[in-house]
């Protein structure tokens, strides 16, 4: 049985789980911006990154998936590989492809700030999707879409209003006059053409999430679906890169930043996070997913300040504090949201979970014998024994 102390120990840690995923996966994805937008600058393509990535991801995590799920791998069908396609089209293209041309226009705390609208996007699309329920007259429901609107408050107040710089590090008050003239320059150039950018690839991210929530009722095997994911996104990448990027010195890499960026993003930000994504998903739901996408935008502010220089302004902060409060009320009104492996047994499931034991006189053990017994009105009837009419 095992020590009490113990057993509540790990029956903590597993309630725990999804939430170390998804901070984690944070910092995983802040790290990416940085990395990425250091390389996009140095004049690396992001078509081409984006086939670098995923043909990463892909050797890395197909090994596994062909190992540990080899006896629950499920079998291919034509609607399983539609959606795989779609999977890998909506994310490794249009996502990312987007995404890093609007970092390329604006910045990196200003980029992982508009992505915030991702948990309020889901959360609409699940509700349109029948993924998630809305009954106002429960706590965590209201929690949820008032969280969902603070989230979008702190959102806008982020974009909307600037504010004076606030230097929140020495070291990035100590860069910030050397790197004045570049930054004023490259916020002022295709400004809203990048934050459309943006916008566009979160509704990407975001369908993505309830496209893949979907799938995994069909095809229940997290890590062969990151693999196909990664497989069909270098594949379509490949194809639309070729069709960008005429000249064959874009595909080029060093031991730089270039190579850098591609292995870090494709191993940490697609490989291990659309695995991670996946179990959560599977477990929590998609809108559980998302909802812990503003971390991410706190994190790279200040990876931003000390590795980029980039400036922080007042609005940026108020609205962070908004949006850590609607984010605790969404997670909050997650957790307390049955799961849905408590959810989704089907009635032949049900039914066998609370059938009686029968007793079997030749094996003199009892048996869950629930497909040799049929309870039909008031008579219980067997195999091979007359009908007896139960007892009052």
């Amino acid at each position: 049985m095992g020590d009490p102390k113990s057993r509540m120990l790990s029956l903590i840690f597993t309630k725990l789980k999804p939430y170390l995923a998804m901070i984690t996966l944070q910092f995983g994805y802040a790290g990416m911006f940085i990395i990425t937008l250091v390389s996009l600058k140095r004049g690396m393509s992001n078509f081409v990154l984006v086939v670098y990535r995923h043909a990463v991801a892909t050797l890395v995590i197909a090994p596994f998936a062909l190992v540990l799920e080899r006896k629950i791998r499920p079998k291919m069908t034509l609607s399983v590989f539609l959606k795989i396609m779609a999977l890998g089209l909506l994310e490794p293209v249009i996502d990312q492809n987007l995404s890093y041309l609007g970092l390329k226009y604006t910045s990196a705390t200003f980029g992982s700030a508009v992505v915030n609208v991702l948990p309020a996007l889901t959360f609409i699309m699940a509700i349109i999707f029948r993924l998630e329920k809305v009954n106002l007259k429960k706590i965590q429901s209201v929690a949820k879409v008032v969280g969902t609107v603070i989230t979008v408050t702190g959102v806008l107040v982020m974009t909307l209003y600037k504010g004076p710089i606030i230097d929140i590090l020495w070291y990035s008050k100590s860069r910030n006059h050397h790197h004045n003239t570049t930054n004023s320059t490259s916020a002022d150039q295709h400004w809203v053409m990048g934050t459309f950018m943006i916008l566009g690839c979160t509704c990407g991210w975001s369908a993505f999430f309830i496209l893949q929530s979907i799938t995994l009722k069909q095809y229940p095997a997290e890590l062969s679906l990151a693999a196909l994911i990664c497989l069909m996104g270098t594949v379509q990448g490949a194809a639309v890169a070729l069709a960008v990027e005429r000249d064959m010195s874009a595909w080029v890499v060093g031991f730089d930043s270039r190579l850098l960026a591609a292995v870090y993003s494709g191993v940490v930000c697609s490989g291990i996070a659309y695995y991670l994504q996946g179990v959560v998903n599977k477990a929590r739901g998609p809108v559980f997913v998302t909802a812990f996408s503003p971390l991410c935008m706190i994190i790279t502010a200040i990876l931003g300040a000390i590795v980029l220089a980039e400036k922080i302004h007042l609005g940026s902060l108020i609205g962070a504090v908004i949006i850590v409060f609607g984010l605790y009320s969404v997670v909050w009104g997650k957790s307390k949201d049955p799961l849905s492996s408590e959810t989704t047994l089907t009635t032949t499931e049900k039914d066998k979970a609370y059938a009686l034991p029968v007793v079997d006189a030749n094996r003199s053990t009892i048996v869950d014998d629930t497909n040799d017994c049929e309870l039909s009105g008031n008579k219980l009837k067997m195999p091979g024994k007359t009908p007896l009419s139960q007892e009052p």
